[in-house]
Formats: structure tokens, C-alpha cells, sequence
């Protein structure tokens, strides 16, 4: 009897998405990107990972699909990082999307929240 009582609640009642709260998807710097923004959301890792394989492999660095090409389009202008809060980019979707965002572990952990290069100035 609970069951049924329980499966009528759920089919009854009412599902509603409009207070998850969306994730802010802002391009600080707009311009062409390496793949329509359709394609980037369903495939930017694998573009990272064969990118990744390239340079530590072959050498190739500089290259127009780079973590590093990704976050200087994306960090916020406010604090020039993509995390550290949910209007970061890539932590703003990361959150949404319910996945972990473990780039960063190995990828300049401990640099400020991941700072875009135009924030931090010339390096060597």
C-alpha cells in the first residue's frame, strides 16, 4: 500500500527545473573558437586529451587547442580565473553538469584559482 501510495505522489507531482540555478556561461573574450560551442560541450576533453598526448609525446606546444589557449578566453576579467566560484566559467558548468573538475590537481594547483596569462603578466 505505501508503494503505490508513494509512485502516485511521484507521478502526481508536478517536476520543475526552472530553480536550478543555470551555469554562467560567459566569454570574456569573444572571438572564434576551435569548434562550434555545440561541439565543446559534448567534446572538449577528448580535444584536450588528444592535444595532451600531442605535446607530451611530440613536442607540440602553442597550439590553438590548449588548456592553457581555453582558459585565456574564459577567465573572468573580474578575477582572471575560470574557478573559484560558480560564475567561473568552467566551475560555473562543472557544478551544473554534477562532474568533478580535476584538471587543476595536476595542472597549476596551487597558482591562485588557475589565473589566465593575460592576468599574471608575462612569464619566461
Amino acid at each position: 500500500m505505501r508503494f503505490i501510495f508513494l509512485a502516485a505522489l511521484f507521478v502526481a507531482a508536478p517536476v520543475s527545473f526552472a530553480d536550478v540555478p543555470k551555469p554562467v556561461v560567459k566569454i570574456e573574450r569573444p572571438g572564434e573558437c576551435v569548434a562550434p560551442p555545440e561541439v565543446i560541450r559534448r567534446t572538449h576533453m577528448e580535444l584536450l586529451k588528444h592535444q595532451r598526448d600531442k605535446t607530451v609525446h611530440e613536442g607540440q606546444r602553442g597550439t590553438k587547442i590548449s588548456l592553457n589557449g581555453c582558459i585565456d578566453c574564459h577567465a573572468s576579467k573580474t578575477t582572471g580565473s575560470v574557478l573559484g566560484s560558480k560564475e567561473n566559467f568552467c566551475q560555473s558548468c562543472h557544478a551544473y553538469v554534477a562532474v568533478k573538475l580535476d584538471c587543476f590537481e595536476c595542472h597549476q594547483p596551487k597558482s591562485g584559482l588557475l589565473k589566465s596569462a593575460a592576468s599574471k603578466g608575462s612569464q619566461p
